[in-house]
């Protein structure tokens, strides 16, 4: 199985949804850039009928392998990512709803029991959205107080989190600095969080990526705007066997996770 089509699906609705996120790409050709992707990225909650083993069913079919795990403690995550060769790297992530409250596990089985069996076994469910309808915004405030990954799943439901800009690719903007310069001074926001670049040449890894597109989104209680998704930088640096590191560092993913996180002005 070819995983292209997966990924030009993917790639489709990201874009619809997140415009700025092709404007930030359009920067990149305009300039005469090849832009590779270096890594998708993929939210979902532990419930073994949605969980990343379920969402890596379709990449694991299309011959991609396990490569790594990752814990993240403060947020109760758990992620694990895979490799074909060829083909970008899948980043799929899970809540650990067990460490929260009897509301947000009561709320994450009540919207995947509406989920249709069928869904749940197709290809389709990685990039279905919101599958459970529209969502309540009291819920949605809710469930923000004890996470702000519970509470953008369940707006944004099985989609592409992020793309990643490969910046091993890019010729005038070699460096993850020269790359944060071009994109602030095109009016866009860098997530500052752990500061503008995650990671060190050092760890074979520096990320960086803008806020997340603010998007209306329709709710019970009417229309509000709240984070959608957002575009990641990414180099990487040869390890002691001279080829580059391929993996994640879960301090630097850590503050990337929040990149989504609803910024008050």
């Amino acid at each position: 199985m070819n995983p292209q089509p997966i990924f030009d699906r993917l790639w489709k609705d990201y874009t619809e949804q997140n415009p700025s996120v092709l404007s930030v790409y359009n920067l990149f050709i305009e300039a005469g850039e090849p832009v590779v992707n270096d890594h998708i990225a993929f939210r979902t909650f532990d419930d073994e009928r949605i969980n990343i083993d379920m969402l890596a069913k379709s990449f694991l079919a299309a011959g991609y392998a396990f490569k790594g795990e990752y814990f993240f403690e403060a947020k109760h995550l758990f992620a694990k990512h895979f490799e074909l060769e060829g083909y970008p790297r899948v980043f799929i992530s899970e809540l650990k709803t067990k460490d929260f409250s009897s509301f947000l596990q009561k709320t994450v089985k009540k919207i995947v029991d509406t989920i249709p069996s069928n869904m749940l076994e197709s290809e389709t469910l990685i990039y279905s959205g919101n599958v459970w309808g529209i969502p309540s915004f009291e819920i949605y405030e809710k469930l923000r107080e004890e996470s702000e990954y519970a509470a953008w799943l369940y707006v944004n439901g099985f989609c592409a989190n992020h793309f990643t800009v490969s910046v091993n690719h890019l010729r005038k903007y070699p460096t993850v600095e020269l790359v944060n310069q071009l994109i602030k001074e095109n009016g866009f926001t860098i997530n500052d969080s752990g500061g503008e670049i995650k990671g060190t040449p050092a760890e074979l890894l520096e990320q960086s990526s803008t806020r997340s597109e603010i998007n209306k989104v329709s709710f019970l209680e009417g229309t509000k705007e709240i984070p959608g998704c957002y575009y990641e930088f990414a180099r990487r640096y040869p390890d002691a066997d001279g080829k580059n590191y391929s993996g994640f560092i879960a301090k630097s993913a850590d503050k990337i996770f929040e990149s989504t996180d609803l910024v008050k002005k």
